[in-house]
């Protein structure tokens, strides 16, 4: 006699109801255009002072090696005058070699208070730091005057400097010209004392 087996019995499907919202997708990336441009990631800004990029240590040391070679010629125009001179009188030579020489230190404290005074697109540099494409500004914003170059340049780099350097030899001058190695700035000690920055032109 054979067991009849009881039908499969299937539960009813659950009723309609509201269902646990999907986890959300992630945002695709959008798919770049035709021809394979995409959109350029933006350069980061060079390092500098109010937008302008500052002027490298190298660039400030090769100027004021062109300003140094500059100031070289009178030199070398004063010592064959003296000698020229020396060959036919004594005291002419010693009265031409003291004129010269008084003539040669105004042109040498004047020479970079003039021409960073200068109006127009060369305010703020020598022939040096003109070659080398870099100029001075004040930090302030005022266009460099002859005044305060020659604060800048005759007060400070030349007395202060030189006063400095002979309580102790040769160090303030270093410390001077190699500070804007490790200045966030780039400034030398007298850029901080009369507040300027040495930018690119």
């Amino acid at each position: 006699m054979e067991s009849s087996q009881p039908p499969d019995h299937q539960p009813p499907p659950p009723p309609p109801g509201p269902q646990a919202p999907s986890a959300p997708q992630a945002p695709s990336a959008p798919e770049a255009p035709p021809g394979g441009w995409e959109q350029p990631i933006a350069a980061q800004q060079a390092p500098g002072w109010h937008g302008q990029p500052l002027a490298t240590w190298g660039s400030r040391g090769a100027a004021q090696v062109i300003d140094w070679l500059i100031l070289l010629v009178p030199v070398i125009l004063i010592v064959v005058i003296v000698v020229a001179i020396a060959a036919g009188s004594d005291t002419g030579a010693v009265v031409t070699g003291v004129v010269s020489f008084l003539a040669y230190l105004v042109v040498a404290f004047f020479y970079a208070p003039v021409l960073m005074g200068r109006d127009g697109e060369h305010n703020g540099q020598t022939w040096g730091k003109q070659t080398m494409g870099i100029r001075v500004v004040r930090d302030s914003g005022e266009a460099m005057s002859f005044g305060w170059a020659a604060l800048r340049e005759i007060a400070v780099k030349g007395f202060a400097l030189g006063i400095a350097g002979s309580v102790i030899p040769l160090i303030p001058y270093l410390v001077d010209y190699l500070w804007p190695l490790w200045d966030d700035e780039n400034r030398s000690v007298h850029d901080m004392i009369v507040s300027t920055h040495v930018v690119r032109a």
